[in-house]
């Protein structure tokens, strides 16, 4: 039998014909595999795990980088390099910082503050943040001694550049999360009602009321570097975030790394929290090159960096903004 007005084919041509169509059945085969794969790809992408892609050694980098800069108490052009490293990083990685800047009454005389904070994105019509990530990148001012504070300032901020680095490649994360770099943390003489945690409190005032209604949490970071690591929650924790941040060490097996303080503690976490702001304050108190001069990156651990940054990402991701 054969088709009407069709040639007949030899035998070889037959041969040729079913190799060709074998040839190009196989490639029509490979194309749609590839197609597959590339409408695959962000759907797997959704489901990186976001905390494996942080890194202590980049957040360490930061740390390094602010220490050259040297002390960096509130008012000093010290920490107005700080200020612009800093926004020269979160611009590279997509957020947009707006100085917050005030001038205070202090020990030591009228101060000049900057708190820095950072959204993502440009867009207008998206969705406001609910969660902060807060530390403070000032340092305590001596007049006997230099202090340089690579764990007790320079750790937590440079921990948060990476966050911010990491969550920037997540929009749909980094646009529940605003960014908060608190100045004037540290006291001039003594912690009291009007020395110290001047940029929480200036902060948390200017929020108050339907502002601070906004933000269903926040983590604030402070020393969070140090080498012999033992993070200590303050006894003043909100309890269901602190099971929470449990649970997400846990997950990762990173569960030893954390436990409490056994008492309370004045950090920036006070007045957030004084607002209705619920606030957990991730901070290695014990820390023996506390506020002396012997608080240099020698002392500070990009591993230390990586452990408190993943178990960050897992709460923030798989938590309290899943």
């Amino acid at each position: 039998m054969e088709i009407v007005g069709c040639p007949r084919q030899t035998p070889m041509q037959k041969q040729r014909f079913v190799t060709a169509f074998h040839r190009n059945a196989l490639r029509n085969t490979t194309i749609v595999f590839l197609i597959s794969l590339l409408q695959t790809g962000p759907v797997r992408a959704a489901e990186a795990k976001i905390w494996e892609d942080f890194s202590g050694d980049k957040a360490f980098a930061h740390v390094q980088r602010l220490v050259d800069f040297g002390p960096r108490p509130a008012g000093s052009d010290a920490l107005e390099k700080s200020r612009t490293y800093i926004e020269e990083q979160l611009r590279r990685y997509g957020w947009n910082t707006r100085r917050q800047a005030y001038t205070e009454d202090t020990p030591r005389g009228k101060t000049h503050f900057v708190n820095l904070i950072a959204q993502f994105g440009a867009q207008k019509k998206a969705a406001s943040p609910v969660f902060l990530l807060c530390t403070h990148y000032d340092t305590k001012v001596f007049d006997t001694i230099r202090f340089v504070g690579a764990n007790d300032g320079g750790s937590s901020t440079g921990l948060v550049l990476e966050l911010a680095r990491v969550i920037g490649q997540h929009p749909t994360l980094a646009g529940k999360v605003e960014l908060v770099f608190f100045d004037g943390e540290e006291a001039f003489e003594q912690f009291s009602d009007t020395d110290g945690l001047y940029g929480s409190r200036y902060f948390a005032r200017h929020l108050q009321g339907s502002g601070a209604k906004q933000f269903r949490g926040g983590l604030l970071f402070d020393m969070v570097g140090d080498r012999s690591l033992g993070i200590t929650l303050p006894n003043d924790s909100p309890a269901d975030m602190a099971r929470d941040i449990f649970a997400a060490a846990e997950a990762l097996k990173l569960r030893s790394y954390f436990t409490y303080l056994g008492r309370d503690l004045i950090d920036d976490h006070v007045p957030l929290n004084g607002i209705g702001i619920p606030t957990l304050d991730v901070i290695d108190f014990d820390y023996p090159w506390w506020h002396t001069a012997d608080d240099t990156t020698d002392k500070v651990s990009g591993s230390s960096l990586q452990i408190v940054g993943s178990i960050a990402l897992y709460y923030l991701s798989e938590i309290a903004l899943k």
